[in-house]
C-alpha cells in the first residue's frame, strides 16, 4: 500500500514559490516586499471591514492592514506551472484587529487581494489616519525560489477520493520521498501546509452560505458530498509568521493565513474572489 501511496504522492506534487522575508527591499515602485506603504493606482480605495475586535469584542469599522506586494515579473521564473500573470503587482490586505477565521460568510471583506496590471501607474499610498500604528509594518525584502509541494494527509485523502485511514502507509511514503513538514513557511501556490485540517471543503461550503464555525450540522448531505469532491479551490498565498530584525508578526498562536482561489478565477485573473482562512495551533 505504501508503494501505491508513494506513486500517488509523486503524481500530486505541485510547484510552489517559497518566500522568505529578510533585509531591506528595493525602493523601486512596484518591487516585491512585505510591509511599508502599498504601491497602488491613483483611484485606489483603501477598504475597511466592520466586525468585533478579537480581544475586546468591540464592533467597529477598521481599515485593512497592508501585508505584502509581489512583483509578478520577479516571481515568474519560479512559477514553473505558469499559473500567475507574468507581469503586474499582486497585493494582499487583511484586517488584523478582528482577525477573522474564514468559517463565516460574514467574514467576506476581511481580506482583499488586488492585481495591478500596469505597474507604471502605481505610486505609494499613505496609510489611513485610523489605521493603528502597530499595523503599519516595516518594509522587508522578499526572496523567492521554486520548491516542490506535496499534499498533507487530509488533503491527500480527499484528492484521491478514498477516505480510508492509512496514516502509517502515508507516513512511510512521505519518508521514502524525503518529505518533511516545514517549520515556518510562506509561499505562493502549491499545497497548503495545514494546521487544523482541510480548507478546500471549508471554502466551498462558506461560499454556499454555510456558517461552519460550530460544525457541519446544518450542511445538507448533498452539499457535503459536493464540497468533498470539489477540486476548484487552490492555494494562492500562504503567509506564516514574519520575523526580521526584532520585528514579528504572528497570526493567532503560531498560525498562518491562507488565501484560496478557484482555478477558474485564477485563470480569469479575478483575484477579488479570493477567500481567506486563518488556522493556528
Amino acid at each position: 500500500m505504501a508503494i501505491e501511496i508513494k506513486k500517488e504522492l509523486k503524481k500530486a506534487c505541485r510547484n510552489s514559490v517559497r518566500l522568505e522575508f529578510s533585509g531591506k527591499p528595493s525602493s523601486r515602485v512596484g518591487a516585491s516586499r512585505f510591509g511599508g506603504k502599498p504601491d497602488v493606482p491613483e483611484d485606489f480605495k483603501w477598504e475597511s471591514y466592520t466586525g468585533a475586535d478579537y480581544l475586546d469584542e468591540e464592533v467597529k469599522t477598521r481599515p485593512l492592514a497592508f501585508l505584502a506586494q509581489l512583483d509578478l515579473a520577479e516571481i515568474a521564473p519560479f512559477d514553473t506551472e505558469n499559473l500567475l500573470p507574468k507581469t503586474g503587482l499582486l497585493s494582499f490586505f487583511y484586517e488584523l484587529e478582528t482577525m477573522r477565521w474564514g468559517f463565516d460568510p460574514k467574514d467576506k471583506g476581511c481580506a482583499k487581494v488586488y492585481y495591478f496590471e500596469d505597474t507604471g501607474a502605481l505610486s505609494p499610498r499613505e496609510f489611513p489616519d485610523d489605521l493603528d500604528k502597530d499595523l503599519r509594518f516595516p518594509e522587508i525584502a522578499v526572496k523567492a525560489r521554486s520548491e516542490a509541494s506535496y499534499p498533507c494527509y487530509e488533503d491527500f485523502l480527499l484528492q484521491r477520493g478514498k477516505l480510508v485511514e492509512e496514516w502509517e502507509e502515508f507516513e512511510a511514503a512521505e519518508k521514502s520521498l524525503g518529505i518533511e513538514e516545514p517549520g515556518e513557511c510562506s509561499k505562493l501556490l502549491g499545497h497548503a501546509n495545514i494546521i487544523q485540517g482541510n480548507m478546500t471543503r471549508e471554502c466551498e461550503l462558506v461560499s454556499r452560505g454555510y456558517y461552519i464555525g460550530s460544525g457541519w450540522d446544518e450542511v445538507t448531505p448533498q452539499d457535503r458530498q459536493e464540497a468533498e469532491q470539489c477540486k476548484d479551490w487552490i492555494l494562492l498565498f500562504q503567509l506564516d509568521t514574519v520575523r526580521c530584525e526584532g520585528f514579528e508578526l504572528m497570526f493567532g498562536d503560531c498560525g498562518r493565513l491562507y488565501f484560496y482561489i478557484r482555478r477558474q478565477d485564477l485563470e480569469a485573473r479575478n483575484f477579488e474572489n479570493v477567500w481567506l482562512i486563518l488556522q493556528c495551533c
